[in-house]
């Protein structure tokens, strides 16, 4: 089969990417970037390449680009019914989209996480209020950087909320209430990046009462001064998100992580954890459009891009030994 390029990149977001992209040129790379915010595909059509690399985010709906998310799992699914392999493919974007079925993950596999409540209606949910124990947090089904996150304090706080602020309710009219467990903010949360299977760094984020953790230089930058990110300060005067290396997080958090990993199919991706004031681990949220922070991987001794380009040669040679085998059975 003749391909247009050796990869191809799916992506929504105009900037996240680019670090990427710059690496990849820089590599010589032939690759494709595929624009996911206004697009068409046929059943018919020819792969791009041997190799696909999901980067779409669960938070396009917040830039106006709600329509680039079921298009990509759908675009997904069909290359990979076609034996066409993508990197963080249709199980892993799936993943990533449902906070319910994150939660369901660490449960099976045994991950501390806080217990969540999914539901579609308030007097469903009303039904369920003796199970709660307020604060609780809530939270949109499909997340993305923080999105629409509120601490509630009482069931009459949740009604008014949802009531005066419908909006809440999108994309997918699906919300879920989270246990929730204070924390030390001094020591903020944890933020794990895997690559491969295997930890490529760590880092505290203190949050200072925002939601929006995104670790992408362009929505939260270095001087914490001029940032581009669509998501609203959740605290008027609160300082900005800072990022620091942890070197030291423990190992049994990495394996927690790197099952995680294995079981959601995720290729590249970060987990994020806290811990409690008496002093327990709890995992919250997966995130397989890991937006990689520079200068937290060049405390390690590295470039961040450079390692997933690193990865992305080794995974294009498998890719384009079994190509010959999948094209024939499309």
């Amino acid at each position: 089969m003749n391909y247009r390029a050796n990869l191809a990149v799916l992506f929504e977001h105009p900037e996240w990417q680019k670090p990427l992209f710059r690496a990849l040129d820089h590599r010589q790379v032939r690759y494709l970037p595929v624009d996911l915010k206004k697009a068409a595909f046929s059943d018919d059509d020819s792969p791009l390449a041997p190799l696909y690399f999901n980067q779409a985010s669960p938070s396009a709906y917040v830039r106006g680009n709600t329509r680039a998310v079921p298009y990509a799992l759908s675009y997904m699914r069909a290359l990979q019914i076609r034996g066409v392999r993508v990197l963080n493919g249709a199980d892993a974007f799936a993943l990533e989209l449902s906070k319910t079925a994150q939660a369901a993950l660490f449960h099976q596999l045994g991950v501390p996480a806080p217990r969540v409540w999914t539901f579609n209606d308030l007097d469903a949910i009303r039904a369920r209020e003796t199970e709660l124990t307020y604060p609780v947090l809530l939270k949109p089904e499909q997340g993305g950087s923080g999105a629409r996150i509120v601490l509630v304090e009482s069931f009459a706080h949740l009604e008014t909320l949802l009531t005066q602020r419908p909006e809440h309710w999108l994309p997918d009219n699906l919300l879920l209430l989270q246990e929730y467990f204070p924390t030390d903010p001094a020591k903020g949360i944890v933020r794990m990046e895997f690559l491969g299977g295997e930890l490529l760094y760590a880092m505290r984020v203190i949050s200072h009462g925002r939601f929006n953790l995104c670790p992408a230089p362009v929505c939260n930058p270095e001087d914490g001064e001029g940032g581009v990110c669509e998501i609203p300060v959740e605290e008027s005067g609160a300082p900005p998100v800072e990022f620091y290396p942890y070197p030291d997080v423990p190992v049994g958090a990495v394996e927690w992580g790197r099952r995680i990993m294995a079981a959601g199919k995720l290729d590249v991706g970060g987990v994020e954890y806290l811990e409690t004031q008496d002093g327990r681990l709890m995992f919250y949220d997966i995130n397989a459009n890991s937006n990689l922070r520079p200068s937290i991987a060049e405390s390690f001794g590295f470039d961040p891009f450079e390692r997933v380009v690193d990865f992305l040669l080794h995974e294009m040679k498998r890719s384009a030994k079994a190509a010959p085998r999948a094209a024939a059975t499309v």
